[in-house]
């Protein structure tokens, strides 16, 4: 019998293939600080938690929990607004690789390719509304890698900030903690519901609230460099780089309320290469790849 499939966009064709039965659920699992977890609902089914490879030498830590933050202008892909499937199909492969290998992965994605409030607004639009429309925006990419990440078999969840009961769940802390203990990936749109603030402040937010272990941004660049590596080819690129230094440089790779909040919690951030295959489980191993933004020291 042939597995059904389904078109996106109406040229790409997934196979849709069943959930992986067995998913270890939170019994045994370590959280984001290395602690066990509550036991698991006896009617979940239960296996033996998956560890990661540890990191080869000099790279850091691995971490079982994450927050991917994924830029909306990366699901544009070369087109300057709307969503490439070829993208979306990207990402939603690195995820499931990541989930298969047994790591608990959120992901906040941003609606720069929808609407960005700040450009709205110096043509005239309220700031505030311009942010909520571009709130709206990030729950139109949060469906579209939901919808592929099901057909790849991963059970996926949409919370977002803005209730909006038909599409997604309401944001609520505890059971995305549960979602993920269960190996679901949650997905969380609409930004932290609140105009004038970025998406990279909301990854750093819900990293904090769900007990996350780092923030991996994936961007259109291979980490953090000293000038745009797409205008100045001489630029130099870091491979680590603490939160203040970051800040001083005036680096605009990650917004720096967002940089702030993770260094008052000394919560960790990798920015890397989104498009590169295989670099989301790479990044979260603790290979060396993109830029590690940490504090000072060893």
């Amino acid at each position: 019998m042939q597995d059904s499939s389904a078109a996106i966009g109406g040229r790409f064709i997934l196979p849709a293939r069943p959930p992986e039965s067995g998913r270890a659920d939170a019994g045994g699992r370590a959280d984001a600080g290395g602690r066990a977890g509550p036991a698991g609902d006896s009617r979940d089914s239960a296996e033996p938690a998956r560890h990661l490879e540890p990191p080869p030498a000099g790279a850091h830590r691995s971490w079982q929990r994450v927050v991917l933050k994924l830029s909306g202008e990366a699901f544009a892909g070369a087109e300057p607004v709307g969503i490439d499937p070829d993208v979306v199909i990207h990402v939603a492969e690195e995820i499931a690789a990541a989930v298969r290998e047994g790591i608990q992965v959120a992901a906040v994605v941003g609606g720069g390719n929808m609407f960005r409030g700040e450009v709205l607004s110096r043509r005239g639009i309220d700031r505030a509304r311009a942010d909520y429309m571009g709130m709206l925006g990030t729950v139109i990419n949060c469906l579209a890698l939901q919808d592929v990440l099901e057909k790849l078999g991963i059970d996926t969840r949409v919370q977002t900030a803005i209730t909006m009961g038909q599409v997604a769940e309401p944001y609520i802390p505890r059971r995305a903690i549960r979602h993920l203990e269960k190996g679901r990936v949650v997905i969380f749109g609409a930004g932290l519901g609140a105009p004038f603030f970025s998406t990279d402040t909301c990854a750093a937010q819900r990293a904090l609230e769900i007990r996350a272990g780092a923030v991996v941004k994936g961007t259109q660049v291979d980490g953090v460099y000293d000038a745009d590596p797409r205008k100045n080819p001489d630029a130099v690129r870091f491979e680590r780089l603490e939160y203040g230094e970051l800040l001083t440089r005036g680096l605009k790779v990650i917004d720096a309320t967002a940089v702030s909040l993770c260094r008052d919690n000394e919560l960790p951030i990798v920015v890397f290469s989104l498009m590169g295959k295989g670099n989301i489980v790479r990044a979260i191993r603790g290979e060396k790849i993109g830029t590690l933004v940490c504090p000072s020291g060893p």
